[in-house]
């Protein structure tokens, strides 16, 4: 009899389980996954350990809670990006483009913490954040300006921010594409956009203007107003009926007599988001004289939009993951439905693209529109507006 743990003779030595030596980053990928899939706020220890293949316990010998699986996680995005755009010799910026491209292509199931996820990040770290990201807007801004020294520094860091949206803009949406083509395809609209017009912004005029709305009307709206205000300064979770209430001049009881609770709240201003663009959408086409000029006025109107109503967009974007789940299901479609306008049009116009290359052309444009009201405030006054409609173009024309 072969003793305890060694194979008899002539039987095949029994496995031994090992643990990982990478678990820690297993478990921060695992996260960041999910959190970007789901949202910070709706993703379990348990079900992060379950991702990963081991028990919810054992998560804590790596890290103390979840936000520091959020940390870990944000912190590894941003050493793989630095890491890969350093370069010791003087930067090639189509090399830097290809690096970058090729992240966003393999990255893309964690890109969302780029886009809205690091927003649940403490001041400390969410300085961070902002380091790295200004760290890698140099990074580009440097051969940029070697190649087109007209440039001034602020302009030439508005193109690169732009660029920056077009890479992220991979993890905002699932669409289906080859890896070789998304890679070939956010160079090129990276390429259009760096040799662009910059969209730099002007100075602000006083007065009010964007989301800086009157407070009249229903109170059901005045408190959707505040609401989705709320939201966007400081995300779904981190508001409370109270708070809403509050801004919006009557006590939290008050509040349950037009919404039956918060995710209520959040869910009429997303009909209210999805209704703006179905309605500008439609105005944009019906007085369109050939498809050029509807593509234009597309533009046109979603960056109108957006300066308009710069917080319910951003909300309408950002809190998808925090909708009750039959209102969920139902605003996806509608998104669905309002991309696949912008694409059938870009197809009638580019018939040699295929569908799902145009796609990400589309979700491109739209969110380098959306993602730089993240920088600048939007304002029409400002000279944005006609920047931005440019700039969407030009990535749907790249």
């Amino acid at each position: 009899m072969a003793p305890a743990g060694e194979a008899a003779p002539g039987e095949p030595a029994p496995a031994v389980r090992k643990r990982p030596k990478d678990r820690k980053a297993q478990l921060a990928l695992a996260a960041a996954e999910l959190f970007c899939e789901r949202g910070y706020h709706r993703v379990g220890i348990d079900e992060i350990a379950t991702a990963v293949g081991i028990s919810g316990p054992a998560i804590y010998r790596h890290f103390p809670n979840k936000y520091a699986m959020l940390v870990h996680a944000t912190r590894g995005l941003a050493a793989t990006v630095l890491d890969a755009t350093d370069a010791t010799a003087a930067p090639d910026l189509d090399d830097l483009l290809a690096v970058l491209a090729r992240l966003a292509v393999r990255g893309r199931t964690v890109a969302g913490l780029y886009q809205w996820e690091w927003r649940y990040l403490r001041d400390e770290h969410r300085a961070e954040f902002q380091d790295v990201l200004e760290t890698l807007v140099r990074r580009l801004a440097v051969p940029l300006l070697a190649l087109r020294p007209a440039l001034t520094g602020p302009e030439a860091e508005a193109l690169v921010r732009a660029t920056l949206s077009v890479f992220g803009s991979l993890g905002t949406h699932r669409a289906a594409i080859a890896k070789s083509r998304g890679e070939a395809a956010l160079r090129r609209m990276a390429w259009a956009v760096l040799r662009g017009e910059p969209p730099t912004p002007a100075p602000v005029p006083a007065g009010p203007a964007g989301d800086q709305a009157v407070r009249v009307g229903a109170r059901r709206e005045i408190l959707l107003a505040e609401a989705v205000k709320l939201f966007h300064r400081y995300g779904y979770h981190a508001v409370g009926v109270e708070e809403i209430g509050r801004a919006a001049g009557i006590n939290a009881s008050s509040v349950y007599r037009y919404f039956p609770g918060k995710a209520d709240i959040l869910a009429a201003a997303f009909y209210r988001a999805s209704e703006r663009v179905a309605e500008t959408t439609a105005v944009a086409l019906s007085g369109a004289r050939d498809d050029e000029d509807a593509l234009r006025r597309m533009a046109r109107s979603y960056v109108e939009l957006t300066f308009e109503r710069s917080a319910l967009v951003s909300v309408y974007l950002a809190e998808n993951n925090n909708l009750p789940d039959a209102d969920r299901h139902e605003l996806r479609k509608v998104q669905r439905l309002h991309v696949e306008e912008w694409v059938r049009l870009l197809g009638r116009l580019r018939p040699e693209v295929p569908v799902a290359e145009a796609r990400v052309l589309v979700h491109a444009a739209l969110n380098v529109v959306t993602d730089l009201s993240r920088w600048v405030r939007f304002d029409a006054r400002t000279g944005m507006d006609g920047h931005l409609i440019r700039l969407a173009l030009t990535v749907l024309h790249a």
